[in-house]
């Protein structure tokens, strides 16, 4: 909802947003504990509704026939997860950001772009990351090396939870850092664009691991995405429906996946 009013809200609701971005906490933005600390928060933020989920499912008959996989992820289950991803956000991402920031240029525009220009830029930057992250997931499963030492952890949860989404090696989430700011940079986006894009990346990832389905979820309101069938359908087999987004890639090399469910 609050992308969809960044979007939609119209160009002068953008710019009074990337005024206060712009005046007040432009500094922060340059600032790799700030970015690494919103980062990791936000993920926790969006992660949380599908905990509560999983907390009140087993008593509430009603959500259990949406949820796609029977057992019921424990709140111990996600505060290891918290615990695992955080740590390796303080030892590889915090070190990563900082090295990426100081080779920016610490300069940001006054305007906001348009809303139309921030959304084909969001969708530009997720096109061209659909692409990327393909590419490298294809080659890691194909390659047992690269699968046992860079994703073989994130495999270690066979029924997805919406945490879960960055619950891989330090490796493997410098790896989807990469990708983003290189999907960033290729596009050329404004900064404000590109910020709405990690928000986007962020949510896309922690919709596709939830290990919920529900009529309102974007891949049932848009074909195009896979959503989380099709994702916990790659963690069941360990093979195809490799693209983190859309399924075309899948489709045009196939390798998509029937949808399923743990039996």
């Amino acid at each position: 909802m609050i992308v969809f009013l960044l979007f939609f809200g119209g160009d002068r609701f953008l710019q009074w947003i990337w005024d206060f971005i712009y005046a007040e906490r432009h500094l922060l933005l340059m600032s790799p504990h700030f970015s690494v600390c919103a980062a990791f928060g936000i993920h926790l933020i969006l992660s949380a509704p599908f905990m509560l989920l999983d907390v009140f499912s087993p008593h509430v008959g009603w959500l259990q026939k949406y949820r796609l996989h029977r057992e019921v992820v424990g709140l111990h289950q996600w505060f290891r997860c918290a615990i695992r991803i955080f740590w390796k956000y303080i030892i590889g991402i915090l070190p990563f950001t900082a090295l990426v920031l100081s080779l920016r240029s610490t300069h940001l525009p006054e305007r906001a772009p348009s809303s139309f220009h921030a959304f084909k830029e969001c969708v530009s930057c997720m096109l061209v990351f659909d692409t990327l992250f393909f590419i490298c997931h294809y080659s890691i499963h194909k390659i047992p090396w690269l699968y046992h030492n860079i994703h073989r952890i994130h495999h270690q949860n066979r029924d997805t939870f919406a945490l879960a989404a960055q619950d891989s090696s330090i490796s493997e989430l410098l790896t989807l850092q990469s990708l983003a700011f290189t999907s960033a940079m290729l596009v050329g986006c404004h900064p404000f664009s590109e910020i709405l894009f990690h928000l986007v990346n962020t949510w896309m990832a922690v919709e596709d691991h939830c290990g919920y389905e529900f009529p309102w979820a974007l891949h049932q309101l848009l074909p195009c995405f896979g959503g989380a069938p099709h994702h916990l359908a790659h963690h069941q087999h360990f093979k195809g429906n490799f693209a983190p987004y859309f399924k075309h890639w899948d489709y045009i090399f196939g390798t998509s996946l029937p949808n399923s469910a743990n039996e």
